[in-house]
C-alpha cells in the first residue's frame, strides 16, 4: 500500500525526477509545457505509425500513406532562404529512390548517416521526377533489423528532444508510477468496462495493437471529462455556499412594459431563451445560465428582460462587456428602452470622467442606479452595490475566470447570466460549462441580407479589392482584417510558438495566435501597421478615406476611429481582430481577411459577422497564402455554410477543444484527448455521473471517492471541494 501511495504521489513530482531527464532535458520539456511526471504521462502521442504495413518505392501509391524501408544514399542540408533550413535524404531500396524532405530539422544532417538503414512513414508525393515524402516519421534501424510488427507512437517533440528520446522518457515515467491508485470508483469502471488507469496509460503510449489504443483512449477520455465536470460543479457549489440567493420577480411591470416598447417582436427562439432565463431567476437557487447565440441573433434584447426583472425585484444588476465600444453600444440600445420603462441605469468605463464616476459609484452604493453597464472598470474595488442580484457578462469567453468571479463577488450569491456569440456546440458546452444551464438562439431575426464568402489566393487578391472598390462606389464601407498587423509571416510563426507553417499544418495550431485582449498586442510594430494602412490609402483605395484600428490605441482614440467609421467619414477600416466584437456598422458590406489560414474557423465566422448586418448583401474574401490542401479544405467550409454551429462542429473535428474557447477558459487545457464530435455520448455520461456523485457525496469524503478527491485537487486545485 505504501508503494502504491508513493507511486500515486510521484505523479506530481518534477519531471526531473524521471530517469534520464537531465537539467537540460527538463528545460526543453518545460518548453513543451511538461513540468511534472503527470505532464509527461499526459503528453500523448499525436499519431501512430504501423511499421508492419510496408511498401517498396516502386509499389508505393502516389497520394497514399505507407512505410518504406531502405538505406541512406545521400544526405544534404539546404537553406533556400536565410530563415529556412531543410534536410533532403535520398533513400534507396531494390526498386528505386525515394526523396525525403524534412523542414526545420537541420540536426538530422548529423543524425542520419550514409548507408544507415531507415524506415520512413508518411504520404507519398511526386515532384521533380521522384517519389517524395515531406516531414515523414523516420525510424533508424539496426543491422538486419526489419520494420515489422511495431506500432510506433509519435509524441510531440522538439529540437533538443527527439521523438525517440520522448518515447524513452515517457517509458521511464510509466515505470515511476507503476501501481498507482486508480481515481475512478470501481463501480464506474465495471459499468463501462474501462481499463485500469495504469494499463490505459501504458497502452496509449506503447500499444501492441490499435485496438488497445482505442480502449485506452476511451478510459482516459472518460476520466478527463468526469474530473472536469466534478471541478465545475464543485466550483458552482462553493460559490453559493453560505449565501442566500434571490428569487426574482419575473412578471412585474418593468418587464411587461419592456415588451411593449421594443420596436420588434421576439422570435420563438428568443422567447424560449427568455422563458428559460426568467425561470432560473425566479427559482430560490442562484442561477448560472449561459445564452449562446450566433452573431446577430439578438442576445442583448433577451438579456434586457433579465435586467428588467431585477428592477421589478427592487435590486441591482451589472452588465460587463469586454470593450468600451461594446459597452457604449449596449448603453445606447438598452438605455433608451430602460428610460421608457423607468429602469435607472448608468455607464462606467475607463474613460468616464471623475465627476460622472463619483455619481455612478454613489448611485450603485445607495441603490439609486438599478443597472450599471460597464467594462473591466466594474471590477474596481471602489465599485460597490447595495444589492447586486444579477451579473450579466457579455462575450464571457473574453474574461478570465478570476474576472468573472470578481464581479459575482460584489453580491450575495447573485444570479449569473453569460452571453457568448462563440458558436459552441451543446456537447462542448456540457464539457466545459458543465455547471451551467444553457439556452440557444441559432437564427438571426432579420436575415434578409445575403452574405457570401469566397476563398482567394494571395495572387488573386485583386478580385477582393475589385469587389471592395465596387462597394465603395455604391457608398458602402469595407473592413480589411490582418491577423497580427505590422508583423511578417516569420514573426507570426514565432508568436504562434516558434513552429513553422509546414509543421503547423498537421497540428492545426493557427488559432494559437488569436487575439483576445489589448495585452496580446504587446510588441506589435505600430509603425509598420501605419505604413500598411498608408499603402492601401495611396494605392488600392486612393479615392476613399482609410484608417487604422489596433489594440494598442487608447480607448478614446479607438472610439474616435470607430465613430468616424460608423458615420461613414472613414470608408475603409484596416484592423486587427479588435473588430470581432462590438462593432455594428450596417453599411459595411465587404470584409477582406488577410492570411485567413492563420485563424480558426470559429474566429473567422465571428469576424464575418461584422458585415451583412443591414439590408444590403455582403461579401467576405478570405485571402490565403497557404498551398496546403488541409488549410484550403478548412477555408472551403466557410464558403459552404453560414451556420456558426455547423462550422464549430467541423472545426472541433480538426483541432483541440480549448482552441475554440480561447486560453482564458477554465478547464479547456485539461481536455487533451476529448473530441467533442466523436465523444458526445461519453460527455453526456460523464456529466450525469458527476452530478450523481456530487448529489450523494459533495465533499468526496466517502472511501470510494478518496482517490478521486486527491486527483481532483491535483488537477484543479482551485475548484476541488474543500477539505
Amino acid at each position: 500500500m505504501a508503494d502504491r501511495l508513493a507511486a500515486t504521489l510521484a505523479l506530481d513530482e518534477p519531471a526531473s525526477r524521471v530517469k534520464l531527464v537531465s537539467p537540460a532535458r527538463a528545460q526543453a520539456l518545460a518548453g513543451l509545457g511538461v513540468r511534472t511526471v503527470r505532464d509527461l504521462l499526459t503528453h500523448f502521442p499525436r499519431r501512430y505509425i504501423d511499421l508492419s504495413k510496408r511498401e517498396t518505392v516502386a509499389g508505393a501509391r502516389i497520394g497514399g500513406s505507407c512505410t518504406i524501408q531502405g538505406s541512406v544514399h545521400e544526405v544534404k542540408l539546404k537553406r533556400p532562404r536565410p530563415n529556412l533550413a531543410l534536410v533532403e535524404i535520398a533513400v534507396v531500396d531494390a526498386t528505386g529512390v525515394l526523396m525525403v524532405t524534412c523542414f526545420r530539422q537541420p540536426w538530422l544532417k548529423d543524425q542520419i548517416k550514409l548507408g544507415m538503414g531507415i524506415a520512413v512513414a508518411g504520404k507519398v508525393e511526386f515532384d521533380y521526377g521522384f517519389k517524395r515524402m515531406v516531414n515523414p516519421y523516420i525510424e533508424q534501424l539496426g543491422d538486419g533489423q526489419m520494420a515489422e510488427g511495431m506500432i510506433i507512437p509519435v509524441h510531440p517533440a522538439c529540437e533538443k528532444i527527439s521523438a525517440a528520446w520522448m518515447r524513452r522518457l515517457v517509458g521511464n515515467a510509466l515505470d515511476a508510477v507503476q501501481g498507482c491508485y486508480d481515481p475512478l470508483p470501481l463501480d464506474l469502471r465495471v459499468r463501462y468496462r474501462l481499463m485500469a488507469r495504469g494499463a490505459a496509460l501504458s497502452c496509449i503510449h506503447f500499444p501492441h495493437t490499435m485496438g488497445e489504443v482505442a480502449e485506452a483512449r476511451r478510459r482516459l477520455v472518460y476520466e478527463e471529462l468526469l474530473l472536469l465536470e466534478l471541478a465545475l460543479m464543485s466550483q458552482a457549489a462553493q460559490r453559493a455556499a453560505g449565501a442566500q440567493p434571490t428569487a426574482h420577480v419575473v412578471d412585474g411591470p418593468c418587464a411587461a412594459a419592456l415588451d411593449c416598447v421594443m420596436p420588434f417582436t421576439l422570435t420563438e427562439e428568443q422567447q424560449q431563451a427568455r422563458a428559460d432565463i426568467l425561470a432560473r431567476m425566479a427559482a430560490p437557487e442562484a442561477a448560472n445560465h449561459m445564452l449562446l447565440g450566433d452573431v446577430g441573433t439578438g442576445k442583448t434584447a433577451v438579456a434586457a428582460f433579465a435586467l428588467a426583472a431585477v428592477a421589478d425585484t427592487g435590486a441591482q444588476a451589472a452588465l460587463m462587456a469586454p470593450t468600451e465600444v461594446l459597452a457604449r453600444q449596449h448603453a445606447a440600445s438598452l438605455g433608451k428602452w430602460f428610460d421608457e420603462v423607468g429602469v435607472t441605469w448608468g455607464l462606467l468605463t475607463g474613460s468616464t470622467s471623475d465627476d460622472e464616476r463619483a455619481r455612478l459609484l454613489e448611485g450603485a452604493a445607495d441603490g439609486g442606479i438599478c443597472v450599471l453597464i460597464g467594462t473591466h472598470a466594474l471590477l474596481e474595488p471602489d465599485v460597490r452595490f447595495k444589492r447586486l442580484t444579477l451579473a450579466v457578462i457579455d462575450e464571457q469567453q473574453r474574461f478570465g475566470v478570476e474576472q468573472r468571479a470578481a464581479l459575482l463577488s460584489k453580491g450575495q450569491a447573485p444570479d449569473a447570466l453569460y452571453l457568448t456569440a462563440t458558436p459552441i456546440p451543446r456537447t462542448l458546452a456540457l464539457a466545459v460549462f458543465g455547471d451551467m444551464t444553457l439556452s440557444y438562439i441559432k437564427h438571426r431575426p432579420n436575415d434578409s441580407a445575403r452574405r457570401t464568402t469566397h476563398v482567394v489566393s494571395k495572387a488573386d487578391q485583386g478580385r477582393a479589392y475589385d469587389a471592395a472598390r465596387e462597394a465603395l462606389a455604391r457608398d458602402e464601407q469595407v473592413y480589411v482584417v490582418c491577423p497580427l498587423i505590422g508583423q511578417d509571416a516569420e514573426a507570426r510563426d514565432k508568436r504562434a510558438g516558434g513552429r513553422g507553417r509546414e509543421a503547423d499544418e498537421e497540428a492545426y495550431e493557427f488559432a494559437s495566435i488569436s487575439i483576445e485582449s489589448d495585452a496580446d498586442f504587446a510588441g506589435d510594430n505600430v509603425t509598420a501597421a501605419t505604413k500598411e494602412a498608408s499603402y492601401l490609402q495611396q494605392t488600392v483605395f486612393a479615392d476613399w478615406h482609410v484608417e487604422l484600428l489596433h489594440g494598442r490605441m487608447k480607448p478614446a482614440d479607438k472610439d474616435a476611429v470607430m465613430g468616424r467609421f460608423r458615420d461613414n467619414e472613414t470608408q475603409v477600416l484596416v484592423a486587427t481582430t479588435v473588430i470581432e466584437v462590438g462593432v455594428d456598422v450596417p453599411n459595411a458590406t465587404v470584409m477582406i481577411v488577410m492570411d485567413a489560414d492563420r485563424f480558426g474557423l470559429s474566429q473567422l465566422h465571428q469576424l464575418r459577422g461584422r458585415v451583412g448586418r443591414g439590408e444590403k448583401p455582403a461579401q467576405v474574401f478570405l485571402v490565403s497564402t497557404s498551398k496546403s490542401e488541409q488549410s484550403l479544405a478548412r477555408l472551403a467550409a466557410m464558403e459552404r455554410t453560414d451556420d456558426g454551429f455547423e462550422l464549430a462542429k467541423y472545426d472541433l473535428s480538426l483541432r483541440r477543444e480549448g482552441d475554440i474557447l480561447g486560453n482564458r477558459q477554465s478547464g479547456a487545457s485539461a481536455l487533451k484527448l476529448v473530441n467533442i464530435v466523436r465523444d458526445e455520448r461519453v460527455i453526456q455520461a460523464a456529466h450525469a455521473d458527476a452530478a450523481a456523485i456530487m448529489a450523494a457525496d459533495p465533499g468526496l469524503a466517502e472511501p470510494d471517492h478518496q482517490a478521486l478527491a486527491l486527483e481532483l485537487r491535483r488537477t484543479f486545485p482551485e475548484q476541488a471541494p474543500a477539505r
